[in-house]
């Protein structure tokens, strides 16, 4: 059991998926700007991740090991999460039309995220089972979630502030996310 709690903490925290292993920044730095859209998005890819994962482990020990397809398990990978993604965007455009405009491209691009395969490859890779992948993909999910929550309220604090004009925009976001990035290798000393 604490080693299956250790696997959460871990991937929420320790190994941050944006902050410590910077995957998924495009959406990360993209859908930060305010924080219903970031939780909606955090939603999102929390979903696809886990159940992903989920998928990713079945088809990984019960379809490609046995029949010693793993050379494909990117492609398959890539596939069940283009999958996860459409059923998101269809069941979001259909029972929140407002947060499936916020979302914008940044949804559709859930299915490109590098963060969302590198949780199945590295759950492949670390030879995790079925139970290990999916509170893997979910501790990266919420990890995820945490990071873009926690940046887009600094960047609602931030325009209610003067900020010098050389730093206004994308300088100064990036200057938050790095002290996060630092302030988030302190949980370093958990694992």
């Amino acid at each position: 059991m604490t080693s299956l709690i250790m696997i959460v903490i871990t991937t929420a925290l320790v190994n941050n998926v944006v902050l410590s292993q910077f995957l998924g920044i495009c959406s990360f730095l993209g859908v930060s700007r305010q924080l219903k859209t970031s939780a909606s998005l955090g939603g999102a890819v929390i979903f696809v991740i886990t159940i992903s994962s989920a998928v990713a482990s079945l088809l990984y020990n019960f379809v490609l090991l046995p029949l010693d397809l793993t050379y494909l398990r990117t492609i398959v990978f890539i596939l069940v999460i283009a999958a996860l993604v459409q059923l998101v965007e269809m069941f979001l455009k259909k029972m929140s039309p407002a947060v499936y405009q916020a979302l914008g491209i940044y949804l559709p691009l859930i299915t490109t995220n590098c963060a969302v395969l590198g949780v199945a490859l590295t759950n492949v890779q670390n030879g995790y089972n079925f139970l290990e992948s999916v509170l893997a993909g979910f501790g990266t999910a919420a990890g995820f979630t945490l990071a873009i929550v926690l940046l887009a309220g600094i960047r609602e604090r931030i325009d209610e502030k003067v900020i010098p004009a050389p730093l206004r925009g994308a300088p100064i976001v990036l200057l938050c996310a790095a002290l996060m990035a630092i302030a988030f290798m302190g949980f370093g000393g958990l694992s």
